[in-house]
């Protein structure tokens, strides 16, 4: 079996998927799954869409093996794992997700020594994410050599943003050195994006639509012909809409207020911001957006009021972007699942006249718009994986 292998590395975990090309690139992977807890006892979960069946194993490492071994242990298990479980595979090509492609890397790229090199120099704009997609891309130079690579950027589609939305009010010497708003998410928004004609129609899918990726990381895109105008993520992914443990957009005057009257440094406010804020921090409790909706905790209700009140406000502001509201495209982990984030942010937006029609929501069906609502509402599933496999196919030519 040809199958393309993708990888999405971070600093603790490394996401993987198999894509079978029978002979073009299949819908669904045959093998996913991610090494957990790396750099600390890695965990390999699993799932093989053929037969259903679920794997869970346990990687053995060596004392005083630091994490950057580790990662380099957990890609040899997985290509070890996947050649045992899929007797015969022939990985042709393997197609990572890179954070960011700064103003030089518009489009997926094939990935050679000297590009990775580049894209070092973008680590100081994604420090938390940028190291890890590079080093699983290092690793698989020595580890697969014959295997060619290519690289999509999260921060591409973004590049057909409005030029006054790439902007903050700083002196222009800050904006030439890259101080500016890149946005986020663009795999996860190209893909929905492309699936709107059949589900509105090629007229209205070049209207003014909102596209919700609500997860643990969240962010919002203003489509315009079929583009990204604006999106709500800046120039880091903790900017805009409040997350599962990140705050979204803050007060400047806020950050000075800890680093002069609390002594906080860059770590510290790093690690607020990142991971013990959002759901988590005003909860709580949990940054799980289903154990907050099971709980009966007011803390807990008041963390999704929250998160539901900044959703609809920024789908205001992006709406302007967008220049109106045709539609709203709900997508991520808790845009396609919860039904009550998804009720709630609507009846925030009833001036709109944006209308739910409870059951087709309740049931998370793609359209869950009522009949007299003045903006449709559509709930798609999103597949940054399997974009990133037919990039990957497109730019190598193997379809």
């Amino acid at each position: 079996m040809k199958a393309i292998l993708i990888l999405n590395a971070g600093s603790s975990s490394l996401k993987f998927a198999l894509f079978p090309m029978i002979p073009e690139l299949a819908d669904r992977p045959r093998l996913a799954g991610q090494v957990e807890g790396i750099g600390a006892e890695p965990l390999m979960h699993a799932v093989d869409s053929s037969t259903g069946e679920r794997f869970a194993e346990g990687l053995t490492v060596p004392d005083g093996t630091d994490q950057n071994g580790q990662h380099r242990l957990a890609l040899e298990f997985l290509f070890e794992w996947i050649n045992r479980h899929t007797p015969g595979v022939d990985i042709i090509a393997a197609g990572h997700r890179i954070v960011h492609g700064g103003d030089h890397y518009g489009a997926p790229v094939v990935l050679t020594p000297e590009v990775v090199s580049e894209l070092e120099t973008l680590i100081p704009l994604a420090p938390l994410h940028q190291p890890h997609n590079l080093r699983a891309i290092k690793s698989l130079f020595t580890l697969m050599p014959n295997v060619r690579q290519v690289g999509c950027f999260d921060t591409a589609f973004h590049r057909t943003r409005l030029p006054v939305a790439s902007r903050f009010p700083l002196p222009r010497s800050f904006y030439n050195e890259g101080v500016k708003r890149y946005g986020f998410h663009g795999l996860s928004y190209e893909f929905v994006s492309r699936q709107l004609p059949d589900l509105l129609g090629e007229e209205k899918a070049c209207g003014p639509i909102l596209i919700a990726h609500l997860g643990n990381g969240a962010s919002m895109c203003a489509l315009r012909d079929g583009v990204s105008r604006d999106t709500s993520m800046g120039f880091t992914a903790v900017d805009g809409l409040m997350m599962g443990t990140r705050t979204g957009s803050l007060d400047p005057g806020v950050i000075l207020h800890l680093i002069e009257q609390k002594g906080m440094d860059t770590k510290a406010l790093s690690n607020l911001f990142y991971k013990q804020s959002g759901l988590l921090g005003v909860s709580g409790l949990s940054q799980d957006m289903r154990a907050l909706l099971d709980s009966d905790e007011e803390a807990a209700k008041e963390a999704v009021e929250l998160f539901c009140y900044r959703a609809a406000c920024m789908i205001g502001h992006l709406s302007m972007a967008a220049g109106g509201l045709d539609a709203l495209v709900f997508t991520g982990g808790i845009g396609e699942h919860a039904a009550p984030v998804r009720a709630r942010i609507a009846e925030w937006l009833e001036w709109t006249g944006l209308r739910l029609y409870p059951a087709a929501n309740q049931r998370h069906a793609t359209r869950i718009h009522a009949k007299d609502s003045k903006v449709e509402v559509l709930v798609v599933p999103t597949n940054e994986e399997w974009m990133i496999g037919h990039h990957t196919v497109n730019l190598l030519g193997l379809n």
